[in-house]
């Protein structure tokens, strides 16, 4: 079995999701883990990234938060070529707080940190040819 190391930590969203739910299982506040994460996300070079906690975060009854930043997309199969997203579930002693983090990957030309495809909004002007009268 070969296991490959990831080259960013920042664009996986997988490796964010597991974060975010140590964080959790460690008592820290659930606004200030979702920020940490989205902060060191976006500082990795990502577009933009969204992190849902949803569970029983403060008091008995149950809701959730989502915390937004940058670009994302929805829709197409470009979602499914640019998105990248995770969910991890934390048992805590009150209940079960499910942990989702989507994160929308850079273009990248070499294929490492993102896809090599542009997205389909894309617009390139190109210069115009010139004439000769």
């Amino acid at each position: 079995m070969f296991v490959e190391r990831i080259q960013s930590r920042g664009l996986s969203a997988m490796a964010q999701a597991e974060s975010l739910r140590f964080k959790l299982l460690n008592n820290l506040q659930v606004r200030r883990a979702a920020m940490s994460i989205l902060r060191f996300v976006m500082e990795s070079g990502a577009k933009g990234c969204e992190v849902t906690v949803g569970g029983k975060i403060k008091g008995q009854r149950a809701k959730s938060m989502t915390f937004r930043d940058g670009y994302m997309i929805k829709s197409g199969t470009a979602h499914k070529t640019f998105v990248d997203s995770a969910v991890r579930h934390c048992y805590l002693r009150a209940g079960t707080i499910g942990a989702k983090v989507k994160i929308m990957l850079p273009t990248d030309s070499e294929n490492r940190n993102g896809p090599a495809e542009q997205l389909p909004d894309v617009v390139t002007v190109l210069e115009p040819k010139a004439i000769d009268v």
